[in-house]
């Protein structure tokens, strides 16, 4: 599998090493290539007005700590996780924050995209991880199965399986909220 994705993504490869020696435009190509795999995975952990914020600041700390990344190939996994660590971060700094009232949230997205928006965010999140990210990177970073497949590693098999069966597990939740 690791010669698949070095074979796969052979330019990736040259833009990494190029960003880890201080190439500015390499770097700025990596945050096009992977900015919306990034923010598919905020968004699966963070309230959705704070998730565009964060992508930002996951690149700027992928960016100090480009240097230490041992291996190209191991870039995907390690943005992924810097993703994930940065949204654990998020909620343990909130806890230093005075909580956010919800009719305040929903007001704030129903002005983003409705409460229908929100609602259906809140379902996805419910969903295992797989299936979440791989969802939100489809319906809200409009990416496509290839796409997807590219940028997280994982096969175009799998992407496919994870969004046919987080579809079905979604379409069961609304099912059950609309039944209310």
């Amino acid at each position: 599998m690791h010669l698949m994705l070095s074979v796969e993504v052979p330019e990736d490869d040259g833009l990494i090493r190029a960003a880890a020696a201080g190439d500015r435009g390499a770097f700025g190509e990596l945050y096009v290539r992977y900015a919306r795999m990034v923010h598919g995975i905020l968004l699966a952990r963070v309230p959705p007005g704070d998730a565009e914020d964060l992508v930002q600041d996951v690149f700027v700390s992928a960016l100090r700590q480009l240097g230490g990344l041992r291996s190209a190939a191991a870039f995907r996994g390690w943005l992924a996780a810097i993703a994930r660590n940065r949204a654990i971060d998020y909620f343990r700094d909130a806890r230093e924050r005075a909580p956010l009232d919800e009719s305040a949230e929903r007001a704030a997205g129903a002005h983003d995209g409705g409460a229908d928006a929100l609602l259906i965010l809140d379902l996805i999140r419910r969903l295992p991880e797989a299936y979440r990210e791989t969802l939100l990177m489809r319906l809200v970073e409009g990416m496509t199965g290839p796409e997807i497949a590219r940028v997280t590693g994982l096969t175009p098999e799998s992407v496919r399986v994870n969004l046919c069966r987080g579809m079905k597990m979604l379409r069961e939740s609304l099912g059950g909220v609309e039944a209310r």
